[in-house]
């Protein structure tokens, strides 16, 4: 019987399935053998590898559409979350993750590139290009980066100064780097390089500073450039680039215009069509803002605010279409496009699509850029609608403020601003993250260009905040978003999903009927794609403004996004964080169904309002300071001196501070950290009337804060009293 039972166990030792080895951690070699190949031929071919995200779009037309179909809208609400990794930055996380045979390649603040095991998360290398911390003063909108290129096992990332640099993607070695910018300029970039035809193509921002826009392509080999496509034309005294140019030139006026750079800056979104070897790129705002201080005697401007499709190889001009003509209000048509063919009036149209900030939604022909159509897709109240004949809108007589202020919406944030949408073949919506609100304009009466500074060249008055709590809460309140879908053939909105904030994630849409979105009050969620019913939410502890992706490994689907609340708004408004949005803490995420992971606890501490120092001013003092905060401190320190929390809230300023006050603002005694000098730009006095208005707005928060109020509308304010911060470990 003994040996019965002894042969028994034998035999089932031996028909058992043998354990499968753990997949080993990536290495050097490995990676180079993935991503040799990640080139033209896989791109377009991408869904026949589903499972990777080899663009920053995941294709050439940037449909940020995944095919994957294991999680769906049956089980998503078991999704899970199976790793994170800290990436140590406490600023806006923007970019977008490219996956090659389980291995994430994406970037963080400074321009830091990363590279992680799609599988635990697990950093395989970093490369950091030490960006000089004193040239974020030139970077309007955060020290942001939205992602690399990958091509022939190689990393590309354009890094805050200008650098476009080429890293080998097995170690994160540098291969080679070039300068794309004139470093006497306050160029910076922020925006993902694309590439096309062995050509790695990176534009720039910097408009409001005063530079001058342009496209480039470089040899992905050497990092020698190829082509130049400037966006605006330069001193007319001097010869111009190309046709382009001079055509343009005729539609600015003025005795000296090109001398401010003139702006258009091409700092995000492009879209490439091999068949027809098209390179399509969005041109941004003109420097300053408003057209009739730009360019004295009218004109559209030309490329201010367009779509422009390039030749790919040359990078000559092919056709433009200009969505906001004579553009005023920092309506730029830098916004996500995306590429597709669709059904118009019985016929099969290869279009291009674009919800840029100006609020239309735009249908055109790509082929030859024909308007075919263009209808709002938010509250607009400066132009009634674009006229079909000569696809312009046809404006409000109030539309440019000529005689004071005038509330516009969109806001100078626009209707949709850089977050990417994502169209699904599926459904036939587009979906879009929309930006409600609107934007005191009003012609600064004393304009003078100041170089390299913000220069908008509208005037600060309506701007200020507002003096009353009533009108405070009005304020936060009307700052509002939702994620809508769109139909882009009928031109109209299917569905859309309200959000308790304004500054929103961008947009995944898959093959499962899902559509995910990160959300600034702290939340990623999932959508179902043909209702918008929510299906499942997770907290993640601080806001998300990236999009996300998804991608797969050893046959699991994963969702993938960059946590990390940041940008412009953030920046600019100082809207308080919302109760689930209190860590600046940047995580990459990645979720799997089953996984049950979790996030560490959110180890917080709250922060009282510190007395500040017995520092005293007469009105007329403090209305001057605070002008001058509002002109210099706010795209830091955010409005009403009240930081979103990315950067120093100064009502939290330490006494050490106060101290050192003038050493800091005038000197640069922390230039090193990021915080620029303003000696050649404040006087001591305008410094201390600064420093007094900083004051008595933290005297005012405190006694705010000992009201009931706070308690009343814990949605605005839960954190604007009580600061809640990382606790030390």
């Amino acid at each position: 019987m003994r040996r019965v039972l002894i042969g028994l166990l034998l035999l089932a030792a031996c028909s058992r399935e043998p354990v499968p080895p753990e997949p080993a951690t990536p290495d050097a070699e490995s990676i180079r053998a993935a991503t040799a190949t990640v080139a033209e031929a896989r791109i377009v071919g991408a869904d026949r590898e589903p499972g990777n995200w080899l663009a920053h779009g995941r294709t050439y037309d940037e449909q940020r559409h995944s095919p994957l179909t294991r999680i769906d809208s049956t089980n998503v609400a078991g999704l899970g979350l199976a790793w994170h990794w800290d990436t140590g930055d406490e600023r806006g996380l923007e970019a977008t993750p490219i996956v090659v045979d389980g291995v994430l390649f994406s970037t963080g603040t400074w321009s830091r590139v990363y590279a992680n095991d799609g599988r635990t998360g697990e950093l395989l290398w970093k490369y950091d290009p030490q960006v000089p911390r004193e040239w974020g003063r030139y970077a309007c909108c955060d020290v942001v980066n939205r992602g690399v290129a990958v091509w022939k096992g190689r990393v590309f990332v354009g890094t805050l100064d200008g650098r476009l640099v080429a890293l080998d993607a097995g170690t994160g070695a540098v291969l080679w780097e070039t300068l794309t910018i004139d470093p006497e300029r306050p160029y910076t970039i922020t925006g993902a390089p694309r590439v096309v035809n062995d050509l790695v193509v990176i534009g720039n921002g910097g408009a409001e500073y005063g530079v001058r826009g342009f496209v480039a392509a470089y040899d992905t080999e050497t990092g020698a450039r190829k082509w130049r496509f400037w966006t605006v034309p330069g001193d007319p005294a001097l010869p111009f680039e190309d046709a382009a140019m001079q055509r343009a030139a005729a539609t600015w006026h003025g005795p000296d215009w090109w001398t401010v750079g003139g702006g258009g800056t091409v700092w995000d979104s492009m879209a490439f069509d091999p068949e027809l070897n098209l390179l399509y790129v969005g041109v941004g705002n003109g420097t300053p803002w408003n057209r009739d201080l730009r360019s004295p005697g009218g004109g559209d401007n030309l490329y201010l605010a367009s779509i422009v499709a390039l030749d790919a190889d040359t990078g000559e001009y092919v056709w433009h279409y200009q969505t906001t003509p004579g553009e005023t209000w920092d309506y730029t048509a830098t916004q996500h496009m995306i590429l597709a063919d669709l059904e118009i009036d019985g016929a099969v149209r290869q279009v291009l699509l674009q919800a840029p900030k100006n609020g239309f939604f735009y249908v055109l022909d790509r082929t030859d850029g024909t308007l075919l159509s263009a209808e709002p897709y938010v509250r607009i109240n400066w132009a009634t609608h674009v006229d079909a004949e000569t696809g312009r809108p046809v404006e409000i007589p109030e539309a440019r403020h000529p005689d004071g202020m005038a509330l516009v919406w969109p806001s100078a944030n626009g209707g949709h601003n850089w977050h990417p949408m994502s169209y699904s073949p599926a459904t036939g919506y587009v979906y879009i993250p929309v930006i409600d609100m609107a934007f005191p304009f009003e012609r600064a009466r004393d304009f003078a260009y100041r170089p390299g500074v913000f220069n908008s060249g509208i005037d600060i008055g309506p701007l200020l905040p507002p003096k009353t709590v009533e009108d405070r809460i009005e304020m936060l309140r009307s700052i509002r978003g939702h994620l809508a879908a769109w139909d882009p053939v009928l031109q109209r909105e299917a569905w859309r999903v309200p959000h308790p904030g304004s500054w929103n994630g961008g947009v995944l849409s898959t093959a499962g009927n899902l559509v995910f979105q990160g959300r600034s009050d702290g939340y990623f969620a999932a959508y179902a794609a043909d209702t918008g019913a929510l299906l499942w939410e997770t907290p993640v502890h601080t806001g998300i403004v990236a999009a996300p992706v998804s991608y797969e490994v050893d046959g699991e689907q994963y969702v993938a996004v960059l946590a990390g609340w940041g940008g412009s708004f953030t920046l600019f408004t100082g809207v308080p964080r919302q109760p689930g949005n209190f860590l600046s803490r940047g995580r990459l995420l990645a979720f799997k169904v089953g996984a049950d992971a979790t996030l560490p606890e959110s180890q917080t501490t709250s922060m009282s309002i510190p007395e500040p120092p017995a520092i005293e001013a007469d009105e007329a003092a403090l209305a001057r300071g605070e002008v001058l905060y509002h002109t210099w401190c706010t795209p830091c320190h955010g409005a009403d001196v009240s930081s979103s929390g990315a950067l120093p809230d100064l009502k939290y300023a330490p006494a050490a501070v106060h101290a050192r006050w003038d050493a800091i603002v005038r000197q640069g005694v922390y230039e090193a950290l990021g915080m620029p000098r303003f000696d050649h730009l404040l006087s001591a006095e305008e410094s201390e009337a600064i420093q007094a208005y900083v004051v008595d707005r933290t005297r005012k928060e405190i006694a705010f804060c000992a009201t009931d109020t706070p308690g009343r509308y814990p949605e605005l304010f839960a954190t604007a009293c009580a600061k809640r911060v990382a606790a030390p470990p």
